[in-house]
């Protein structure tokens, strides 16, 4: 059997190449706009979302071949949000995974059509691609989820809530609810779309999985908020100290650096109990989790 380490980096493969072939091609018309959206979809990244997809159903049995266009449509989705977020409307930065963002790389009315054609073509695989094996149901509930976790009660009402809390003081749960929404909302998604390629999932297993993905949404942004303060701009392959610098409330400017890795903590054991009853199964799972709370970048 492989080991997690192995197993973890033939699925980072496996999603590269099913991005490659979902994307539209480079060549086609209109060509910038299409090497654009290759250039920030292909442009490095840890891939986290679609490994939360494929460990999800890993632990539920689920073939590969079954996740792979859920896995795709996250990740679209994910990186579409990158593009707009780092526009100079919103977070106004020049790196992204080590590299120029697309609006240095190209301009700013491309990077955002990029994130337009991304988002689109997220649902678009959703809803037609060959290569999920789900009934019409299925793939209905999996467009919904995605619709509401990307949407002005997910995700962009994440978004528009921070771009209000700059330069404004925040409490712990305010911060946290803004979490919930921006971040959190897509990890917890990437775990919900596993699910639901299961035709009966139990509601309790399902409510389970569901807490998981929360815990470890937050988990992410906590981590994210220590690194910013701790990391270096070569390692997060982002500027550093860009949240400090545009007054964006984070939880070592709330609560303190020692709070915010205690709560990391908590965070990620209150995840690992809500795999109890997975068991063994849940392995690859627990692994994220843990590269969650440990990543150094």
């Amino acid at each position: 059997m492989l080991n997690v380490h192995t197993r973890l980096q033939a699925w980072q493969d496996r999603i590269e190449a099913v991005l490659d072939d979902v994307l539209p091609p480079a060549s086609t018309h209109p060509v910038r706009l299409h090497e654009a959206m290759r250039y920030s979809v292909l442009n490095g990244g840890k891939r986290m979302r679609p490994l939360l997809v494929y460990a999800t159903g890993d632990a539920l049995g689920i073939p590969l071949e079954h996740l792979d266009i859920p896995a795709a449509a996250i990740e679209l989705i994910h990186v579409y949000s990158l593009v707009h977020d780092d526009l100079p409307a919103m977070d106004d930065d020049d790196l992204r995974r080590g590299k120029p963002t697309c609006h240095k790389a190209f301009d700013e009315a491309t990077a955002i059509l990029v994130g337009d054609g991304l988002q689109a073509l997220a649902f678009q695989i959703l809803a037609l691609h060959p290569r999920l094996k789900a009934s019409p149901a299925q793939r209905l509930r999996m467009i919904e989820h995605l619709g509401q976790a990307a949407g002005s009660r997910g995700m962009v009402g994440g978004q528009a809530i921070d771009l209000a809390a700059v330069g404004k003081p925040l409490s712990e749960l305010e911060l946290e609810n803004m979490h919930i929404h921006k971040t959190g909302a897509l990890i917890r998604a990437s775990v919900m779309l596993a699910a639901y390629s299961v035709e009966a999932m139990d509601a309790l297993r399902l409510q389970q999985l569901d807490h998981f993905a929360k815990c470890i949404g937050l988990a992410f942004q906590v981590q994210d908020d220590i690194l910013d303060v701790e990391s270096d701009t070569q390692t997060l392959g982002k500027t550093r100290g860009a949240d400090e610098a545009a007054g964006k409330p984070t939880y070592p400017s709330i609560i303190g650096m020692a709070a915010s890795k205690a709560k990391l903590q908590d965070l990620y054991d209150e995840a690992l109990n809500a795999l109890a009853s997975l068991g063994d199964s849940a392995k690859l799972l627990r692994e994220i989790a843990e590269f969650t709370v440990k990543r150094i970048r």
